[in-house]
């Protein structure tokens, strides 16, 4: 059972999400979210009706201590003088988490705005909080994005733990946005300041995503153009795990039903539909800009099969029809966020199992000490290892 959640004067119980995870001992919030918001309240930032900009908000760490309790709790004055919070984030699932943890500490989220990356940000936000990401590419378009947007007059205040704060990250900020300091750090953790500095940039800064980039297909013997946004995973190149795996897919049946399961830049499901025009293909990702670079990749790519895709924003294959699909090709991601965790890894093939029709097949990619034969042959009872090399094991599992 996690302690509650303590800082700014609030107590509040958080939970990772997906809620039932295997790994239960992961926190829904670090200390670079206690020492922003105890920052805050030390400063007394947060004015009545002001307007908040948060980024890359995991779990409702920040979001959830500027909503008001809900009427039962809350003073009619403390209703109306709540702030505005715009929760700016490229993950469904940690979109999903602010939700869910808004709801369960029973909060007014009334004054809460949930915003992806792809979308415009408000002109008057008062104050940002800002968790720097994991991707350089995601934290450079967030930037410059802010630059473009915001005035000078707004308070921007970033986070993250201190190990990961680089003077290279420093040069971002200081290029991006203008004047940038450091505070002391405090349990590992530390804050990034930024004077935002109309004077030291253009009057608009253009963002270098989405990349494009060309993907030779050696089975196929054609080239493919690829977009890709700032979040998705191989951005300038196939990365050898992504080629390796598109080297050993099934044969494709005719009108198969088929997922590329965290699709990324969708590329898996292209090579698919090139491969088999008759395939039906739907494209599963947590991440807007991957599944926005996925199907900008179909449409540039093979615009006449665009009516045999769908793409969803999801949860691993959650609500997505049981006994419905004929084979799922995955490469599932082995941390979320920061954290190293194989749960999503779990969730990805018990979901694949549930939605695979009898006979139908999993295939996956992963690094060879991951050892996802164990949990493919918990999970299915058999497991048939297709290619391995130094790095990449290829395996199949069969849905008895």
């Amino acid at each position: 059972m996690l302690s509650p959640f303590s800082a700014s004067d609030k107590q509040l119980t958080l939970n990772r999400f997906p809620i039932a995870q295997v790994n239960r001992s992961l926190q829904a919030w670090d200390a670079a979210d206690e020492y922003l918001l105890n920052y805050l309240n030390e400063q007394q930032l947060i004015k009545a009706n002001c307007q908040v900009l948060i980024f890359n908000d995991t779990f409702g760490a920040l979001s959830t201590q500027f909503c008001s309790p809900l009427a039962t709790g809350a003073s009619h004055a403390e209703e109306i003088n709540a702030a505005n919070v715009y929760c700016v984030n490229d993950s469904y699932i940690s979109q999903q988490g602010i939700r869910h943890n808004i709801q369960q500490n029973q909060l007014d989220d009334s004054k809460v705005h949930y915003l992806n990356c792809l979308e415009a940000l408000p002109k008057n936000a008062d104050i940002i909080l800002f968790k720097i990401p994991k991707s350089k590419s995601l934290l450079i378009e967030q930037l410059i994005n802010i630059s473009n947007t915001v005035s000078p007059q707004t308070v921007f205040i970033a986070a993250d733990r201190a190990k990961d704060i680089h003077s290279s990250t420093l040069k971002l900020f200081e290029k991006h946005l203008g004047s940038t300091t450091t505070s002391l750090a405090v349990k590992k953790a530390r804050l990034v300041f930024c004077q935002l500095d109309s004077d030291s940039k253009s009057p608009s800064q253009q963002s270098p995503f989405p990349t494009v980039w060309t993907m030779h297909n050696k089975a196929l013997a054609r080239d493919f153009i690829i977009s890709n946004h700032a979040n998705v995973y191989s951005r300038e190149k196939l990365d050898i795990g992504g080629r390796y795996f598109i080297e050993n897919l099934p044969k494709i049946k005719a009108n198969s039903q088929v997922i590329d399961l965290g699709c990324g830049n969708g590329v898996v499901g292209l090579s698919v539909l090139a491969s088999e025009p008759s395939a039906q293909v739907q494209f599963v990702d947590e991440s807007q800009m991957a599944i926005t670079s996925a199907e900008q990749n179909i449409n540039t790519n093979l615009p006449e099969l665009i009516t045999q895709c769908q793409f969803h924003l999801n949860d691993c294959l959650t609500h997505i029809d049981s006994n419905s699909v004929d084979l799922i090709l995955c490469n599932p991601p082995f941390h979320q966020q920061s954290a190293t965790t194989d749960h999503i890894a779990w969730q990805m093939f018990k979901d694949s199992h549930r939605v695979l029709k009898k006979g139908g097949e999993l295939r996956i990619i992963g690094n060879r000490q991951l050892a996802y034969h164990i949990k493919l042959k918990r999970i299915f009872g058999n497991e048939t290892l297709i290619a391995s090399n130094d790095k990449f094991v290829t395996q199949s599992a069969i849905k008895r």
